[in-house]
């Protein structure tokens, strides 16, 4: 049994405490953050409340989690781009079209499954389906994602990422030509109210920041660098797509279709910086574009205006 602290900032104020902790990154759904607080598994400043109390800044909400399960994924030997590697960490150039741990339908060729063949140990804090995982990226976005190996070093990226302490710098190439050099996209996001598979920029969502700075225009195209404040699921993408640019080949926030023929979207997780999590020393990490990005890019040189 493991007992998980966090204290609630002004960013969360009046937020249910079953909201609250599912917007913890720690992956636990809402559902289940209602059963542990059922279950007195939930303690607000050392009592039990309810799921519907409302949340104050300096409230400490302690998380009371059973010893996480063997896992009884399979490891499998898929390669791996290791850009870092140290006792307590792995940080992973994750391919386009890989998905970043199992669920819904995805049982194998996942992340985890290469990383549980790759390491020994992972921190359990994830749960028997997400060994060492910290954050995500898409499945077919691809760059930098980090894995923990041991759960003090998960706590403390889990309070860089809660604290806006990571920077994730990401590379796109976008449809049409963008008049700003740069620019910053302030707006909310939560899940699309129509179709719960997407999320959508609505009037009640969470705060989400994008900023953005053009690198390079080639006509109908604009090949962005983009640095994000939250990490709000899909927030790239949906802020693009609603300032009328989404990223080239998304199938989601966009039709698909582009002229280069790419599946998934041109979204490239390109630079980490953040503190590692038991020395403190600052970590400034890249990631190169793909070859498939790369391609496309000297397709379009001779449009660069």
């Amino acid at each position: 049994m493991e007992k998980l602290k966090f204290t609630v900032t002004e960013e969360n104020n009046k937020t249910r405490l079953d909201a609250f902790v599912s917007s913890l990154n720690i992956h636990i759904s809402r559902s289940f953050a209602q059963k542990l607080i059922k279950e007195n598994k939930v303690l607000v400043n050392g009592n039990n409340a309810k799921e519907s109390y409302k949340v104050k800044p300096q409230d400490e909400i302690i998380i009371i989690m059973d010893t996480p399960k063997e896992t009884k994924l399979k490891p499998e030997n898929i390669p791996l781009d290791i850009i870092y590697e140290d006792k307590d960490i792995i940080v992973v150039n994750k391919p386009k079209g890989m998905v970043v741990h199992p669920g819904n339908g995805n049982k194998d060729g996942t992340l985890v499954n290469a990383v549980l063949a790759y390491a020994k140990d992972l921190s359990g804090i994830g749960g028997e389906l997400r060994p060492g995982i910290v954050h995500r990226i898409d499945k077919d976005t691809s760059g930098l994602i980090i894995i923990a190996k041991n759960d003090e070093a998960h706590k403390n990226l889990s309070e860089q990422i809660k604290n806006h302490e990571i920077t994730k710098i990401y590379t796109a190439l976008v449809r049409g030509n963008i008049s700003e050099d740069d620019a910053t996209i302030d707006m909310p996001i939560g899940r699309d109210k129509n179709d719960r598979k997407k999320m959508a920029v609505t009037k009640d969502g969470k705060e989400a920041i994008t900023h953005f700075k053009v690198l390079k225009r080639y006509g109908d195209y604009t090949l962005l660098r983009l640095k994000i404040d939250t990490g709000r699921t899909h927030q790239i993408r949906v802020h693009l797509a609603k300032i009328g640019h989404p990223v080239v080949g998304d199938e989601i926030y966009s039709n698909g279709k582009n002229e280069f023929n790419v599946h998934g979207q041109m979204l490239h997780s390109t630079y980490l910086k953040f503190k590692h999590p038991i020395t403190g020393k600052v970590l400034e990490l890249e990631a190169p574009l793909p070859e498939y990005f790369t391609k496309v890019l000297e397709q379009l040189k001779e449009r660069e205006i």
